[in-house]
């Protein structure tokens, strides 16, 4: 076991963030993932997995072995690839309860759950708070014992969150931050579904919150200069300082800030649920 909480992650190389977490990297590197999905097991005699990740034999299979019989409940954030669908290789192989917001994309909970559901186990105790906006079924989960919060992806390190509407949601992502930035207490830090430990989570939600709200403003003002433009017509002014490689990121965050604008009043479309919809300002 190493411990080097803020370092990159290394697949397959378990880290100790504390005396109740342990963090396990599947090999899943790439542009949406960075390192790789952060699986992590919580407790000290039973133990918590939150967010299994791929159906990655290798992984699930260093995941219990990392457990030591030990895991009973197997924990998700939402429903996308790369987070939930070892849930089900790894309660086969422990025999877990495996928690969710609900049933979706494939993935069957034995207990749906929703905000303030709290979990507790022998020396530890979490408590999920519903994050919707990089997806609609995102839970974030409060170890409450260290105010350490295991983000999924609502926060990730070392990258920005996509918003891929029409499940996504910009102005629904903005106050789930929002509410976990004036949770009491305040959280100390924030254990991500990708990159390094987050060890100052107020200035990790702070710095986030200004880059969303900055580009917002970029989007209002790309689309008030030609007055009306398809997402596709304002991603070079506005993602500008991407690469190529990301621009299918970008271009679902961009029609979320477009749709975000029109919850506030500030543009239109004929068909916000198109992304090939004709923006205009207002």
């Amino acid at each position: 076991m190493t411990v080097d909480p803020g370092a990159v992650p290394e697949a397959g190389r378990p880290v100790a963030l504390s005396e109740r977490v342990r963090r396990l990297t599947a090999p899943n590197p790439g542009i949406m993932t960075g390192p790789g999905t952060n699986s992590y097991l919580v407790g000290t005699t039973e133990l918590a997995a939150v967010d299994p990740g791929p159906d990655d034999h290798v992984h699930i299979d260093a995941l219990a072995d990392l457990g030591a019989g030990r895991i009973r409940w197997i924990i998700v954030t939402h429903t996308h690839l790369d987070h939930s669908p070892g849930a089900a290789r790894l309660a086969a192989l422990t025999g877990a309860e495996v928690i969710g917001f609900g049933p979706r994309d494939g993935f069957k909970p034995d207990r749906s759950v929703s905000d303030g559901f709290t979990l507790s186990g022998e020396g530890f105790s979490l408590r999920a708070l519903h994050t919707p906006g990089h997806a609609s079924n995102h839970l974030c989960w409060l170890l409450a014992d260290e105010l350490m919060l295991f983000s999924g992806d609502h926060i990730m390190g070392g990258s920005t969150v996509v918003i891929p509407p029409p499940d996504g949601d910009m102005a629904r992502y903005l106050d789930s931050l929002t509410r976990l930035r004036v949770l009491d207490p305040a959280l100390r830090s924030i254990a991500p579904g990708h990159g390094p430990l987050l060890p100052d989570a107020g200035a990790t939600i702070d710095a986030v919150v200004a880059h969303r709200l900055a580009r917002q403003e970029a989007v209002a003002g790309a689309l008030g200069a030609v007055a009306m433009a398809t997402v596709d017509e304002l991603l070079p002014t506005v993602y500008g300082d991407v690469g190529d490689e990301l621009l299918p990121v970008a271009r679902q965050s961009l029609w979320a800030h477009l749709r975000k604008l029109a919850d506030d009043g500030r543009g239109r479309s004929a068909d916000p649920d198109d992304i090939g919809s004709v923006w205009s300002a207002l």
